[in-house]
């Protein structure tokens, strides 16, 4: 007996109509939805091929919507839109999940609603666009269902290292200090660390404390958008050598 589930998926028809496009090789639209559960061609290498389209018409549109922003402040906004939760939201969107196709034992494990998998779907359907239908295609499925993600975009989104530079000028530490810089994580973590040398540890008193969180709050909040915030927290080190870092978290 095949262990693969067809009986919630819905038809092509309904989904073509949906992004409004219809595709003239339909078995490339169905390899964009096979999901590697079920073996054989899957949409892995659509994927692959996918991802580089998206990340140009992303950063295309960047390009335009931001001509005097900085390559980095473009880089950060290309991150958040073409990660993994940012393609999850658009295969929402367009409600891809009831047709992806994949092995029955994978659909009982709600396959349809995991943030991977329908990343994974979003980014082959692009590629299969692309391939179809040429970039044009692929652009404006793009463009429609990251509109709302591209509107949300804070205008005062910042990297890491700018957030911790303007917060240890802020006033939060006993003096103002130049840090030393020393990179953590890969560049979709945004995080930063630094060394802080002082005779006293930030942050180690209740008045300190408060001024210390206030401080990170109005850092947080002029370098996220809705969906991230930044927070700078102490790692270790020594009383003269404090270690903090400063990250993003919660950005979908």
């Amino acid at each position: 007996m095949s262990d693969s589930s067809n009986s919630s998926v819905e038809t092509l028809d309904t989904l073509q109509a949906r992004i409004g496009y219809v595709f003239r090789d339909q078995d490339l639209l169905r390899r964009s939805l096979r999901h590697a559960s079920m073996g054989g061609t899957s949409n892995e290498r659509l994927e692959f091929l996918g991802d580089r389209v998206l990340g140009l018409v992303v950063a295309e549109r960047l390009f335009e919507d931001f001509p005097i922003t900085d390559e980095g402040g473009l880089a950060v906004r290309l991150n958040a839109l073409v990660r993994r939760e940012a393609c999850a939201k658009a295969a929402e969107a367009a409600k891809l999940g009831p047709h992806i196709v994949m092995a029955k034992s994978e659909a009982r494990s709600k396959g349809r609603t995991k943030k991977a998998i329908l990343a994974n779907a979003c980014e082959a359907l692009i590629a299969a666009l692309y391939l179809d239908g040429g970039l044009k295609a692929a652009r404006e499925f793009i463009l429609r269902y990251w509109e709302l993600m591209f509107d949300g975009l804070a205008s005062e989104l910042r990297d890491s290292k700018t957030v911790l530079q303007e917060w240890t000028q802020s006033g939060a530490l006993k003096k103002k200090v130049q840090p030393q810089y020393r990179l953590s994580g890969r560049d979709r973590t945004g995080s930063c660390a630094f060394i802080y040398g002082g005779s006293t540890r930030p942050g180690t008193q209740a008045g300190k404390r408060k001024r210390l969180d206030e401080t990170r709050s109005r850092a947080g909040r002029r370098a996220s958008s809705s969906r991230s915030s930044w927070h700078m927290d102490r790692l270790g080190g020594s009383r003269r050598n404090a270690l903090w870092i400063c990250r993003r978290v919660g950005c979908h």
